[in-house]
């Protein structure tokens, strides 16, 4: 246990004031912990940060502009304490999560990521009327809390830069989160407002799009990209408002002085908000052959809404999430005898029907139908199957999208659909999880369709789970077709929202490295299907741009400021022009 931590320890008082009851987090400065305090029974939340280093007196700072913001916007600091080995803040304890575990669950939706950045903008713009830039405005450091509706709090403040205050930062040193920092602060410039408007804009964006608009890998990448300047939510986005759009990229100007100030952007965007509520819903591109939503969060105005609840999926996931659930438990049950007759059927309406109710409870209940008939046919089998079954469950438990995705194999295979499989998955929001969902999907299918021939696996019966593992492993290796359809579909299933409004020449290389790989293992076997659906997605692909373009010349954007960095191929013309 390390020093800080045992500070800490439940049972022992710090200060002589406070019992620790319980660690909320722990980080590379200190560590948080709920705390009670001794004479009134109150809970605070109290950080202990040793005094090692620039650790203490960045410390002293946060607790310094915390104790100068006095807003519902901004984390309240009680108190500040210090001893020989430790400084120690007491701020007001918030029930809630961050901002940046509810974006990675998928729980916030564009209505709320709108009311979310407007509060945070309005604590900054409170902390800059005080002298006070935060210089880490970051989804880490945006508290939400539990309850109703959208309500943050807007929390450490150990980089702020205050007027009148010598900085702790030493020369060369940027502090902050890189993928957050502005370019003028990458060029070595003081942080003023802006930075902070800058970091807001990053947030919404990454919220909006679905992922962020920098990170490039390395550091030296998202460096050059944040020089570069984002390309306008437009390229990801199409269906959302002008208004919204506008409003993101002004926040994300590269010249730090045409961008809003904190409160002017707060008005806005709470201003395009109605805006967005009233705009009838949609699927981008809706001229195309085939429709190709973009991978975005759909869940209502809720900071702590479960990915199972009926309301936290448009109708057309819910929909995909119920067939998921549907065709894996109907399918195994039909093609494995066990049960009696009308079973299956049965079985596939329960697991839709429990979907519908808690996708989670879904995911489980179909991944647990087929043990007893693996069961009833070898132990080892069904031993094998509820082991990966339970990984499944766990790494699927926060977004069982992905799980339901997978499942959704046992009813795309006998269709001849799994080249569907690519645009199904922009339903799953990140890339690595959408290519191991829509991998596992392939193998589904693969594996409901050789389920008649399970006698022929020779799988013995003496509940070795070695023996069973060999077995498939052979069975896999005779089909090397499968893993090449499910590597191309999973590799076209994280490139899809990245070829997006490419032009044709992204659209054709998508299509041809797909197919490519497919054809691979079995040149003169193709698999037909997945072929014409690939086909057909980069077709679409292809004339997606077009049928945008009608749209964007009927509105163009509001000023030149922001066309130049709405859309990143015209920012040297708007440049020159300027």
């Amino acid at each position: 246990m390390s020093r800080t931590a045992a500070e800490g320890a439940p049972g022992s008082l710090v200060l002589n004031r406070y019992l620790p009851v319980r660690p909320l987090g722990t980080g590379g400065s200190g560590s948080v912990w709920l705390a009670r305090e001794v004479e009134t029974g109150q809970e605070v939340a109290l950080k202990i940060v040793p005094r090692e280093g620039t650790a203490g007196s960045r410390a002293e700072r946060e607790a310094a502009a915390a104790a100068r913001l006095r807003h519902p916007r901004c984390l309240r600091a009680h108190a500040l304490a210090r001893d020989g080995g430790h400084v120690y803040i007491v701020y007001e304890y918030v029930s809630g999560r961050t901002l940046r575990e509810a974006m990675r669950a998928g729980e916030i939706s564009d209505s709320a990521a709108l009311e979310a950045a407007a509060q945070v903008l309005e604590g900054l713009a409170h902390a800059h009327a005080n002298g006070i830039v935060h210089r880490d405005v970051k989804p880490a450091n945006v508290l939400l809390a539990d309850g109703g509706g959208i309500s943050v709090k807007l929390f450490d403040f150990g980089l702020a830069l205050m007027h009148e205050e010598e900085s702790l930062t030493a020369v060369g040193d940027i502090p902050g989160t890189l993928a957050y920092i502005s370019p003028e602060r990458l060029r070595g410039e003081p942080a003023g407002p802006a930075a902070d408007v800058w970091g807001v804009g990053v947030l919404l964006w990454e919220a909006l799009a679905g992922f962020h608009p920098f990170w490039g890998g390395t550091l030296v990448d998202t460096a050059k990209s944040i020089e570069r300047g984002a390309p306008s939510l437009r390229e990801q986005r199409p269906d959302l408002p002008r208004s919204v759009v506008s409003c993101v990229d002004r926040a994300l100007s590269v010249a730090a002085g045409r961008r809003p100030t904190a409160a002017g952007l707060s008005g806005a965007l709470r201003q395009v908000a109605g805006e967005l509520r009233q705009r009838p819903a949609r699927k981008p591109g809706g001229k195309l052959p085939v429709a190709l939503p973009r991978p975005r969060f759909a869940l209502p105005s809720l900071p702590r809404v479960s990915l199972s609840s009926p309301s936290a999926l448009q109708p057309a996931e819910k929909a995909l999430a119920a067939a998921g659930a549907g065709a894996l438990a109907g399918a195994t049950t039909a093609v494995l005898p066990f049960f009696p007759a009308g079973w299956p059927l049965g079985l596939a309406g329960v697991a839709a029907a429990l979907t519908l109710l808690s996708e989670r409870a879904g995911l489980a209940f179909c991944l647990a139908v087929p043990v007893l008939p693996l069961g009833n046919y070898a132990f080892g089998l069904a031993a094998l199957y509820g082991i990966a079954a339970l990984v499944v469950l766990a790494a699927s438990w926060r977004t069982p999208r992905a799980g339901l995705l997978a499942a959704l194999g046992a009813g795309l295979g006998p269709l001849g659909a799994l080249g569907l499989l690519p645009v199904l998955a922009l339903a799953v929001r990140w890339p690595a999880r959408r290519a191991v969902s829509v991998a596992g999907s392939v193998l589904v299918a693969a594996a409901i369709a050789g389920a008649g021939r399970i006698h022929e696996l020779g799988i013995p019966a003496t509940n070795s789970l070695l023996a069973t593992g060999r077995a498939l492993a052979r069975e896999l290796a005779h089909h090397p077709e499968v893993a090449a359809t499910a590597g191309a579909l999973a590799l076209g299933a994280a490139a899809l929202p990245l070829v997006r409004h490419r032009g044709p020449l992204a659209a054709g290389a998508y299509a041809l490295v797909v197919c490519g790989l497919t054809l691979v293992p079995a040149p003169h076997a193709p698999n037909v299907p997945v072929l014409a659906a690939t086909a057909a997605t980069g077709l679409a692909l292809a004339l997606e741009p077009f049928a945008a373009r009608p749209r964007r010349r009927a509105n163009p954007p509001v000023d030149e400021t922001t066309a130049a960095v709405a859309v990143l191929q015209q920012a040297r013309a708007a440049a020159g022009r300027r």
